[in-house]
């Protein structure tokens, strides 16, 4: 007795393969992340300025290249961090003016119970 010949051979499905992610995209989320943890300005202009060129990169691929949500959240997380380090500088130096009548009136004060010294 023969075998029968299966005369419909299933096709092998061509390899399909993910898009490649940008490896900007990647320095960007890092870089972003790194500004909010262990270096502030610094992580936070590298995020700023890989976000860009990662999404620059991501639509000039032509579907190659995926990562515009990294590229997208490097960017949020830098320029946030940016815009709360500017903050902090106003409030600060809004503080510092705001005390220079205060330290200037204990100093009246200090020097007109030490008359002899100064």
């Amino acid at each position: 007795m023969t075998t029968p010949e299966n005369l419909n051979q299933a096709a092998i499905p061509p390899m399909v393969y993910g898009k490649k992610d940008s490896a900007l995209a990647i320095a960007s989320l890092v870089s972003g992340l790194v500004g909010w943890t262990f270096i502030p300005l610094l992580g936070a202009i590298a995020a700023i300025i890989t976000g860009h060129l990662a999404k620059k990169e991501i639509r000039d691929s032509g579907g190659a290249l995926s990562g515009d949500g990294m590229a997208l959240a490097g960017l949020i997380l830098g320029y946030v961090q940016i815009g709360l380090i500017v903050l902090t500088v106003i409030c600060l130096l809004t503080f510092a003016v705001a005390l220079i009548p205060a330290i200037q009136s204990e100093i009246n004060t200090f020097t007109s119970l030490l008359p002899g010294i100064v």
